[in-house]
């Protein structure tokens, strides 16, 4: 597990941003350490039926997918999100619950273990090969920094669910 720390190791731009994106990652796996099997796959929030553990963790992974390799690399899309309707839109967290947590959090850890790679090697200038809604081509660093504001926006969550299923708070 990449350690959890906000702080980069140098002060340039693409460290700063790397580390913010990491801190995010982790904090995400480290509200789901020790959770009981069912606690992870229960919905404790009435309106939000689908907002489990599992089905966040998912969601965060698939979406990393999305931007970085559909958007950024120009990729063809794959996994849940192709499933995705107007009736479903977020069948990655409606089929996580069949998947056991340590399975997504693996998953979701070796992926961004390849996406650390892959940032790396491009220049944060770098534009995406396929446009966003408004038809603009964003580069690497607006996809980093919108990664960085959803996976933190999620955490908060995932912080909220665990407090509901077992107590636990913090991290």
């Amino acid at each position: 597990m990449t350690p959890r720390t906000d702080t980069p190791p140098a002060w340039d731009e693409r460290t700063q941003l790397a580390t913010f994106l990491d801190y995010a990652r982790a904090t995400a796996l480290a509200k789901c350490e020790g959770v009981r099997a069912e606690d992870a796959r229960k919905a404790p929030l009435p309106g939000s039926p689908l907002m489990t553990l599992c089905g966040l963790i998912s969601h965060l992974r698939w979406v990393e997918h999305h931007w970085i390799q559909v958007v950024f690399l120009g990729e063809e899309p794959e996994g849940p999100l192709t499933e995705a309707t107007d009736d479903d839109p977020d069948p990655e967290m409606r089929t996580a619950v069949d998947i056991p947590l340590p399975t997504l959090l693996a998953e979701y850890e070796e992926q961004s273990a390849r996406y650390r790679r892959l940032v790396a090697e491009h220049d944060l200038d770098a534009t995406a090969r396929r446009s966003i809604r408004d038809g603009r081509h964003p580069n690497l660093r607006w996809i980093l920094l919108h990664l960085i504001e959803e996976t933190s926006r999620h955490n908060g969550h995932l912080d909220v669910l665990r407090e509901l299923l077992d107590g636990r708070t913090g991290v």
